[in-house]
């Protein structure tokens, strides 16, 4: 926690990843931010007491630079800081369907970068983080990327390749969750149940059911079983789900998210 950083393009995730930082106990005078409007600069440094600076600046002077601006500004971010960022300089990417080549090419060569995919649980400090190596990055580069991330929930580690699978699983995954609750919701409303009240049980049953996951060990398909009596409720709903196709639907969809993320990555709109 000796090392300078900086994150560039601090929007909502940048500043759930600096908030998270500083909980981690890493001081405010080894952080530094910067933002595209001079407001957004103000705030950032009234509310969290770091420095924000220009992005030339952070290049300059900072250990590590985290990029969090959306992939269809990351070329010119890059165009802006490449003349002023040393091979030695950590490099750590949270776009989306970006490969860290794409950095690589327009660096110094030799500079060691890291492809990161998180997902907006990091605002309450439950994120799942993927992290891959760029050709250059060392195991150093990568645990120090980990001790950034783990600030704001988990991390994990993958080979490059399965960046875009991730990004379809873990970094759009709590939309899905979002999607199913709201329609779950609009069901509890269908059958009787305040909207309020939808809401809170199936949320409860979120948590539960997800605190169960990670904790028990168990494999989700017996946990399911433990809820599915012969002839009961459960079995009843599960039936409808197979017999409209929601197992085959949900692959669909996170083939159709891969898909988008490689069509990110070779610079198709």
């Amino acid at each position: 926690m000796t090392q300078k950083v900086a994150v560039l393009g601090t929007g909502k995730i940048g500043e759930a990843l600096l908030s998270g930082m500083i909980r981690a106990g890493w001081p405010k005078k080894d952080l530094l931010v910067t933002a595209r409007r001079p407001e957004r600069a103000a705030e950032l440094r009234e509310r969290y007491g770091v420095e924000a600076v220009s992005n030339a600046e952070a290049a300059k002077t900072a250990d590590t630079l985290i990029l969090t601006v959306k992939p269809q500004d990351m070329g010119r971010l890059l165009d802006e800081l490449a003349p002023h960022v040393p091979a030695d300089r950590l490099v750590v990417s949270g776009a989306a369907g970006i490969p860290t080549a794409f950095f690589e090419e327009r660096l110094a060569p030799g500079t060691p970068v890291v492809r990161v995919m998180t997902n907006t649980p990091a605002l309450v400090d439950e994120a799942m983080s993927v992290i891959s190596a760029g050709s250059h990055a060392t195991e150093e580069h990568l645990a120090h990327t980990e001790e950034i991330f783990n600030g704001v929930g988990k991390t994990l580690r993958v080979p490059e390749a399965q960046q875009d699978a991730a990004t379809a699983l873990s970094g759009s995954g709590p939309a899905y969750f979002y999607f199913l609750v709201e329609a779950m919701t609009d069901a509890g409303i269908l059958l009787g149940l305040p909207r309020d009240k939808a809401h809170d049980l199936i949320v409860q049953a979120a948590i539960g059911a997800a605190v169960m996951l990670r904790d028990s060990g168990e494999h989700p398909v017996k946990l399911r079983e433990a809820v599915t009596s012969p002839a009961g409720t459960t079995i009843s709903a599960i039936r409808e789900l197979e017999s409209h196709g929601v197992r085959a639907a949900l692959i669909a969809a996170l083939e159709a998210a891969r898909d988008r993320s490689r069509e990110l990555a070779s610079g198709q709109g």
